[in-house]
């Protein structure tokens, strides 16, 4: 479980008591927290240290200033060690206990679990925001953004391989998940009020967001200068300087010299917008390399079973190790390698377009 913190100094004694009781009590599987402080300012670190103490499932990091909550949940899924995570609010507006339906659904074999709003106990000038942002989102970039948006969702181990090599600035994580097309489940619920706190989700937050999504995956915004609108730009100056012709020819325009000044302005016009035309394509083309986002993502490699037995039965693939107990590694570590005889784990860099990466080689 990931949880971005930022200014939640009264919120974390109460998330973890209601993490504990709704989750840690219930579940017989092994677990993970790993809080990720966002260069808070009050005593949010001191407090996610107590409950390091308290509990060693806790892992915790702090950045070196606010980065953004997409950044500081980066930050947790590049160091978490589970076959999926699970990203939630420290502010206790979702109810925690989704999250075993939402391992249900990972179980049943979705890769994104996206907890859907079904409503939400807040303002109506927060709900029109957040309506307009998703119409807007969906009817312009995303087809696949639920009608009411997410926050919370839960992602596979492939997934979260995956938005660690796209390696984007300015970006919308949401938006990243989305776009990568996994096969995703839904679990819907209603967005509490806030009770402990306050946000600070603050107006010029919510517009980088917005500029963030529509320049990341809005492609009229890339395409305006190459789409068909100019070229229909072009082709109406065309029709229109003909016309103008046709009328000084028969009459229709007694003024003299205005017929050519008039259909030599349209004429520039047009070669305007078609070099407009191309001059936005290779813009777009540009932009699109330049995010170095994978030419393909596999979902699925031959037949794929997901372990789903119960505790006390034995994984068919793993034989000797029991279901739900995974033994923790330390950091940078890969589990599977480190329980095969005789394996060896060697780490090597190798390249693509969005830079240099060190991963884990196992012969």
């Amino acid at each position: 479980m990931i949880i971005p913190v930022y200014y939640n100094e009264q919120n974390l004694k109460p998330l973890y008591a209601d993490i504990k009781e709704k989750i840690i009590d219930v579940i017989d599987y092994d677990y993970e927290i790993v809080m990720v402080d966002d260069g808070s300012k009050d005593a949010s670190y001191a407090v996610m240290q107590e409950l390091a103490a308290i509990d060693a499932h806790i892992r915790i990091y702090r950045l070196s200033r606010n980065f953004g909550s997409h950044a500081a949940i980066l930050c947790g899924l590049d160091h978490c060690s589970g076959d999926c995570a699970v990203i939630k609010a420290a502010d206790l507006q979702e109810p925690t206990e989704m999250i075993l339906q939402m391992v249900k659904s990972w179980q049943e074999g979705n890769n994104v679990v996206l907890a859907v709003r079904k409503d939400r106990e807040e303002s109506r000038r927060q709900k029109q925001f957040a309506d307009l942002y998703y119409t807007l989102v969906r009817k312009t970039a995303l087809q696949t953004m639920p009608a009411h948006g997410f926050d919370v969702y839960l992602i596979d181990r492939k997934v979260i391989e995956v938005l660690s090599r796209l390696d984007e600035k300015n970006s919308a994580l949401t938006g990243q998940i989305l776009w990568s097309g996994f096969q995703t489940g839904y679990v819907e619920y209603t967005r509490k009020m806030r009770e402990i706190g306050t946000s600070r989700w603050t107006l010029k937050k919510k517009i980088k967001l917005v500029m963030d999504t529509l320049f990341s995956f809005f492609h009229f915004t890339g395409h305006f200068g190459g789409n068909r609108r100019c070229i229909f730009l072009f082709l109406g100056a065309a029709i229109w300087a003909i016309f103008t012709l046709i009328a000084k020819l028969v009459g229709s325009i007694p003024v003299s010299g205005w017929t050519t000044l008039f259909i030599f302005n349209l004429f520039s016009f047009g070669i305007v917008m078609l070099t407009l035309g191309i001059l936005g394509e290779y813009l777009w083309r540009t932009f699109d390399a330049s995010r170095g986002r994978p030419p393909y993502i596999i979902e699925r490699e031959g037949e794929e079973k997901r372990n789903t037995c119960t505790p006390g039965e034995k994984n068919d693939e793993e034989g000797s190790r029991e279901c739900g107990q995974r033994k923790r590694m330390p950091e940078g570590i890969n589990q599977e390698a480190t329980e095969r005889p005789g394996s060896y784990c060697g780490e090597f860099y190798w390249f693509y377009w969005g830079g240099w990466n060190r991963i884990h080689a196992f012969p």
